[in-house]
């Protein structure tokens, strides 16, 4: 089988492991969850790092903090996992649905403003796949209408534009370590900002709304709760984990991205495919392949064929506006089409060129066999 996606684990995470077992601190907010904020600050060129139990409690943590709450609307990417709509309708706001363009399955900042009304909080910008949205119209645009910037980079750890890195834009960055993540602690996440009372805040709410044990350990103090808090800490064996995955994460993502240049070139003269894009002002991180492909290819068929073939694929994400949960009225007619058309091909650390030249090879194949059926009803 040729995975769609495997982390890499060494004998450093389980020294890391190990060692966190011999502290004797294993619960949230301890000491490697205090030195993975700092690794964290100093990657991002942010002041404050809170780590939590995963991105999407990250997102909740992200609103709360800028004070969404009933009555509150929130412009989201609508080509992502649900998980980002999820968090504002846990604030009790309503999320609306901004269209993304086909070529960078981003945000097109060309929709935003027709979504804006009185009610409008904030925008979560989704960095699709590793690729950062085109972020200097977006921030303009928020700033022009005093709404507050998140940026939902779960899958963008150390991606780029217009040589800032992601963490740089926005009021409050949300990052994921989730399995299929580049930096990956199993589940986790991490949310950056320098904003002092947004990282405060943050802090406080993943911890009941108070100090955790481990900050409070130097003067005995009895905690007084003024605010609903949350049990959102990310406990210190996933944070030693993550601590191991992003000193090593350069080699990784330079790994992913020479296994993405092999199926750039091999994919480009495939006319019912189109592989991602990237341009000049991109750093992209890759943490997936999603490619489009153009009709009449069936999507759904061909993941079926291809798993049958021993390759694992995948949708690209959803697309959330017409997922019933939200009972959208928002129109996003390129994420629709992405939704039904996007297929995530397999990328990861440990993979192989030969495995990469390998599911080109099924992949042509079985769109071959697709089209001749086609043709011949």
């Amino acid at each position: 089988m040729i995975f769609l996606s495997k982390p890499f684990f060494s004998q450093d995470e389980l020294d890391a492991i190990r060692e966190t077992f011999d502290s004797g601190w294993v619960a949230g907010q301890g000491p490697k969850s205090a030195e993975l904020a700092d690794f964290m600050k100093s990657f991002t060129g942010t002041r404050h790092a809170v780590p939590v139990i995963n991105c999407t409690a990250g997102l909740h943590l992200a609103l709360l903090a800028i004070g969404t709450g009933p009555g509150d609307e929130v412009i989201v990417s609508d080509f992502t996992f649900p998980a980002t709509g999820h968090a504002v309708m846990y604030c009790g706001a309503v999320p609306r649905f901004c269209d993304v363009k086909t070529d960078s399955y981003n945000m097109d900042p060309q929709r935003i403003e027709e979504l804006i009304t009185p009610k409008t909080r904030a925008l979560i910008v989704v960095h699709a796949f590793g690729l950062m949205a085109d972020m200097d119209p977006i921030r303009e645009i928020t700033d022009r209408h005093g709404l507050k910037l998140i940026e939902d980079a779960a899958c963008a750890v150390g991606a780029s534009y217009r040589s800032r890195t992601v963490g740089s834009f926005g009021d409050i960055t949300c990052f994921s370590f989730h399995g299929r993540k580049n930096v990956t602690s199993g589940e986790g996440g991490i949310n950056v900002t320098d904003q002092d009372d947004y990282g405060r805040i943050m802090s406080s709410l993943s911890c009941f709304g108070m100090r955790s044990a481990y900050q409070r350990q130097s003067l005995f103090e009895v905690p007084v709760f003024e605010t609903l808090g949350f049990n959102y800490k990310l406990s210190d064996i996933n944070a030693a984990i993550a601590l191991v995955q992003l000193k090593r994460y350069p080699e990784v993502l330079e790994k992913k991205r020479q296994l993405a240049a092999v199926y750039d070139g091999l994919l480009k003269d495939n006319e019912w495919i189109i592989p991602p894009r990237a341009g000049k002002d991109f750093m992209h991180v890759y943490q997936s392949y999603v490619v489009l492909l153009r009709e009449p290819v069936d999507r759904n068929a061909l993941i079926v064929s291809l798993r049958a073939e021993g390759v694992q694929t995948q949708i690209g994400t959803y697309s959330s506006h017409i997922q019933p949960v939200y009972g959208s009225k928002d129109e996003c007619p390129n994420s629709r089409h992405l939704h039904n058309h996007a297929l995530a091909l397999p990328l990861y650390y440990e993979m192989s060129t030969g495995q990469v030249c390998s599911v080109v090879e099924i992949l042509h194949k079985h769109i071959q066999i697709q089209l001749t059926k086609h043709s011949y009803g």
